[in-house]
């Protein structure tokens, strides 16, 4: 699975500014440094089946590439993964913020890859029987599908951004 990202090349600014002021989810330390060609998982998403990857290139033209890749052709995705330039995700448009992965680069300690991954909810309220269980009944899930009224699915995406000055 190949996904297209757009790459923006920023000065130093706070986090604030690149994320319109929202505040993560979650939220980690930055990442260990990272050497030019050396590929690194950025963020794995169970439920989307899909681990992000990342490398600096040691290219100026473009420092970073950033790829999605399956976890297992076995896995069953329980969320989407959007392309960032076709949604947009913002707070406005229903996202949230939902983790800024910060991996700097060891041969140019001024630059670091961000990476925002953002989540929109599925939206609906899921129905709990008198145990307090969320159950999928196989006849009903059929009629529900045959009738074209599935449940929406949550979805993920991510924007590389990168923050510092450039070495070469």
């Amino acid at each position: 699975m190949k996904a297209a990202f757009s790459l923006v090349l920023l000065t130093a600014l706070p986090l604030s500014t690149l994320a319109a002021d929202a505040k993560p989810e979650i939220e980690r330390p930055a990442a260990s440094a990272q050497a030019d060609g050396a590929l690194h998982s950025v963020r794995q998403i169970p439920e989307a089946c899909t681990r992000i990857e990342g490398r600096f290139t040691g290219d100026s033209a473009q420092p970073y590439d950033m790829q999605l890749v399956r976890t297992s052709a076995q896995c069953q995705p329980r969320a989407v993964f959007l392309d960032q330039a076709k949604v947009n995700p913002s707070e406005t448009a229903g996202w949230k913020l939902n983790e800024v992965v910060r991996v700097p680069s060891a041969a140019c300690s001024t630059q670091q890859a961000l990476i925002e991954v953002w989540r929109k909810p599925a939206g609906q309220q899921v129905a709990l029987d008198g145990q307090g269980q969320n159950r999928v009944y196989l006849e009903d899930a059929k009629a529900q599908a045959a009738a074209g009224r599935l449940a929406a699915l949550p979805a993920y995406s991510a924007r590389l951004k990168l923050e510092g000055a450039a070495c070469r």
